[in-house]
């Protein structure tokens, strides 16, 4: 009873009943929100935390930002279900607040478009380096496909391009990345994709702000793409999504065989030009993963030159504990 006292009390304030409808449509910093609302900071940073206070907004920090979404499961949640499906009786205050959250999403994706246009000729020569990305995504589709998904994690999301394209196959998908650039353009993509199930957070992947997982809690998917030739320990990286996945979880790697294009690691700051199968099932049997079969996407017919990349797709499950990350352990 005290809980459910506190709330309503909460929400018994109409700036507050505000914020907490308009954050159950998009995750938003402290700053995001005065415009919405046209109030100061301090005045909208003291009713977030009662909020917070009451577990019906979860904040996430993120660089020097702080951004803020309503709760996504349990009681808290339905509350805020609830109070959404009757904040729509009376919709003339809500429909201002979305008008101007249109206008923050518009600023967003502005400066979205600005960063593709600085980065866009690297991005084309990686993208033309390797097997068609619509072949690529497809095989991803199909693991995932096997069997229902309820919780992803996506390590080392970018721009998100794999939580909007493994939306409609899970319930909930978490994508960590340690850009905020790449994490703003990830969650612009995620709002225009409407997959409000899907977050992004910043987090080191040798470092998951996750609990460990076990017969009843964790993820039941992770995913690399194109993540971990990047790293200096991709094995450390595995062993750390391994702690954190659920007994039974997939753990899904997509990248490159081994190749000899030095100019990766000179220009592109590849740390580490492919992997082998038997590298690869070494990192899982180190951290307790059973491996799977792996599947092999090679440049089409026309591409297969000496310069082109075949890409990889390695996947195991967490038949038994996944091992501790003895790096995190030591910390």
């Amino acid at each position: 009873m005290d809980q459910l006292l506190t709330m309503l009390r909460a929400v018994g304030d109409p700036t507050r009943l505000r914020l907490l409808l308009i954050l159950r449509e998009a995750e938003l910093t402290v700053s995001e929100l005065t415009q919405i609302l046209g109030q100061s900071q301090p005045r909208v940073s003291r009713h977030l935390k009662l909020l917070c206070d009451a577990g019906l907004l979860q904040r996430f920090k993120e660089g020097s930002w702080v951004f803020y979404r309503a709760a996504e499961r349990g009681p808290r949640a339905e509350l805020g279900s609830t109070l959404s499906t009757l904040a729509e009786d009376e919709p003339e205050t809500l429909e201002a607040d979305r008008r101007r959250l249109a206008g923050i999403r518009e600023q967003r994706a502005a400066q979205a478009a600005a960063f593709f246009r600085a980065n866009a000729s690297q991005w084309e020569r990686i993208r033309s380096l390797h097997a068609p990305e619509q072949d690529v995504e497809a095989a991803i589709v199909r693991h995932f496909q096997s069997q229902p998904v309820d919780a992803l994690l996506d390590a080392g999301t970018g721009t998100g391009r794999m939580l909007e394209l493994l939306a409609p196959l899970i319930r909930r998908g978490v994508g960590v990345d340690a850009s905020p650039e790449m994490l703003a353009i990830a969650r612009d993509r995620l709002e225009r994709a409407d997959a409000r199930h899907c977050q992004v957070r910043l987090a080191d992947v040798f470092r998951l702000p996750f609990t460990d997982g076990n017969a009843e809690q964790g993820f039941d998917a992770v995913l690399f793409h194109q993540v971990l030739h990047y790293l200096d320990e991709p094995q450390a990286a595995v062993a750390e999504a391994a702690r954190v996945m659920k007994a039974g979880g997939r753990i899904l790697i997509v990248d490159f065989a081994p190749h000899e294009l030095e100019f990766c690691r000179s220009e592109l700051a590849h740390r580490r030009l492919g992997f082998s199968d038997a590298e690869v099932q070494s990192w899982f049997r180190a951290a307790g993963l059973d491996a799977m079969a792996s599947e092999a996407i090679a440049p089409d017919a026309g591409q297969g030159d000496a310069n082109k990349l075949t890409v990889k797709i390695w996947s195991a499950v967490a038949a038994r504990k996944p091992a501790r990350n003895r790096a995190k352990e030591a910390a």
